[in-house]
């Protein structure tokens, strides 16, 4: 016997995966990543048994449902679901997902939209963020069809315009968690810092390595990427996250000067293999340390200015930012997103036991 999920497949950003509505799911956390891990396939390095795509990019999910906050119109939690192990972890946010969760959520019935265009008011359950997405919606319809180009996505579609509030200290409460804005560990200078996202950054060089490579080069490299999750280890600790042997963050980067109008040149780890572009989160935090002196990123970094961008495997990612000493107002970027299946999603019952009510459904 199977279980019937009310499901629909996006693309959001330069990640995909499958977009749930929260009643749909098990309010258990156990039993909901039992069902993720079987909708997924995994732990299986092709879940060949689910809709993931072998990839940490591709193996997401985004669980949305309605706000009792005033200001607030839904609420979204995001799940990495790991390829080659049973494990679902929720501790970060992705970005790119996010620019899916506004189109999501007004197709669903959860936000009324307007013309031309719709504003949704997004809290980030997995870290408290509040992040406003505009959404285009000529005649109070979401259009996918669009003029705006994001590197690593093929062709063109609408922009979708994010703005993160309040993003500084997203898991452990402060932008600098151990008080430092750079320290060393194992004699390695590195930068420890929580914006959007929990991250280790490192000047690429102090690892004998080089952030402009193709990221197949830097997973090819078996001795970099032990030293890398040895510090990474080590970077949870410290930044007060206990045993992140199970997690995905800290997200470690490797860091270069910026080059061809980039301020800043980096490799982002998910965290055991290279991301194919730049995750939003990731993208924002980075942004916020070439901005501050001190850091690893900083003397690495070009320019002055609201804007930064960050060139990586795929391209370039700008990010508008309103920073005021170590107090981050705001952080935009512009992604873009696009509905690719809607239907129901077969779990095997086995896989899930825990929800068996929805099997009536």
């Amino acid at each position: 016997m199977q279980i019937r999920i009310p499901c629909v497949l996006m693309r959001g950003g330069t990640s995909r995966g499958p977009y749930f509505l929260a009643a749909h799911l098990p309010a258990e956390p156990e039993a909901r990543d039992a069902m993720l891990l079987a909708a997924l396939g995994s732990p299986h390095p092709l879940q060949i048994d689910g809709i993931g795509g072998g990839n940490s990019l591709t193996s997401k999910v985004a669980i949305i449902g309605p706000s009792s906050e005033p200001d607030v119109d839904v609420e979204y939690l995001f799940a990495q679901v790991s390829v080659e192990r049973g494990l679902v972890d929720t501790r970060p946010n992705c970005g790119n997902m996010l620019a899916g969760v506004g189109p999501f959520a007004i197709e669903s019935g959860l936000v009324t939209p307007s013309h031309p265009e719709t504003l949704v008011r997004i809290r980030n359950r997995n870290t408290g963020a509040l992040v406003d997405a505009v959404v285009q919606t000529p005649g109070r319809q979401v259009t996918y069809d669009g003029t705006a180009a994001i590197p690593g996505v093929p062709g063109t579609a609408a922009p979708i315009s994010l703005r993160f509030r309040r993003v500084a200290g997203s898991k452990t409460g402060a932008l600098f968690p151990t008080g430092q804005r750079s320290e060393e560990i194992g004699g390695i200078r590195v930068t420890l810092i929580d914006g959007a996202m929990p991250m280790m950054l490192v000047a690429a060089a102090d690892l004998g390595t080089d952030a402009t490579l193709p990221p197949e080069a830097i997973e090819a490299d078996a001795g970099l990427l032990e030293r890398i999750e040895a510090l990474r280890l080590e970077a949870g600790r410290r930044m007060g996250l206990g045993d992140v042997s199970g997690s995905v963050i800290p997200k470690p980067a490797l860091l270069a000067p910026g080059s061809g109008g980039a301020t800043l040149t980096a490799r982002y780890l998910t965290p055991h293999a290279v991301h194919r572009a730049m995750a939003v989160t990731g993208g924002i935090t980075l942004a916020i340390a070439a901005r501050l002196p001190g850091t690893v990123a900083a003397p690495l970094a070009a320019g002055e200015g609201e804007e930064v961008r960050i060139a990586h495997p795929a391209g370039q990612l700008a990010i508008g930012l309103s920073l005021e000493g170590e107090v981050v107002h705001w952080a935009s970027v512009l992604r873009t997103a696009r509905r690719i299946f809607e239907g129901h999603l077969l779990v095997p019952q086995t896989a899930a036991q825990a929800a068996a009510p929805l099997a009536a459904e």
